[in-house]
């Protein structure tokens, strides 16, 4: 059974693209709203549901939420591919830097990885809106995936680098 994000009824959030901009637990800027320390935010459920989602071809949608969380999936499914070569926590950190360093598009552009999951922006400051939250959500979901990816003395963790090589949705990982 797929697991789907808590945050099924978050009133008062912005949305861009038929997203909603959730708030985080982040030191990084961007325009997420600020969420308490000890408060699970998406990011956490994103890693947490991970190794469970990333298993599934379908994904059947029950909130806005869950379009973050799918979207959040499919880019960790990214990273791990790009820390499976690396065998220190140096090594790994400098390639989720320079995946952190891509542009990133958002609907209606090439490299879109979900075209028809999203709306498409209605105006090009809603486009740069989405742009920047997705690209603050990718660097702290790159941040908090380090920690887990890696053992606290640098060594990879092979229980969560071995999911590198499963394709989430049937979406091949570029």
């Amino acid at each position: 059974m797929v697991h789907h994000s808590s945050f099924v009824d978050e009133g008062g959030i912005t949305k861009a693209c038929g997203c909603p901009l959730l708030p985080l637990k982040s030191h990084i800027k961007g325009p997420a709203p600020a969420s308490d320390q000890g408060r699970t935010d998406i990011v956490d459920e994103a890693i947490t549901f991970f190794r469970a989602n990333v298993f599934f071809r379908n994904f059947d949608i029950k909130s806005p939420a869950d379009k973050l969380l799918i979207y959040l999936t499919f880019y960790i499914n990214v990273a791990l591919k790009r820390l499976e070569g690396c065998r220190t926590l140096a090594e790994g950190t400098k390639a989720i830097i320079n995946l952190g360093l891509e542009k990133v598009p958002v609907p209606g552009e090439s490299g879109f990885p979900f075209p028809g999951l999203f709306s498409l922006p209605q105006s090009q400051r809603e486009g740069e809106l989405f742009r920047n939250y997705l690209k603050q959500i990718r660097e702290e979901t790159s941040g908090r995936l380090l920690s887990v990816a890696y053992r606290p003395n640098g060594t990879p963790n092979k229980w969560w680098l071995a999911f590198a090589k499963r394709k989430f949705m049937n979406i091949i990982v570029p």
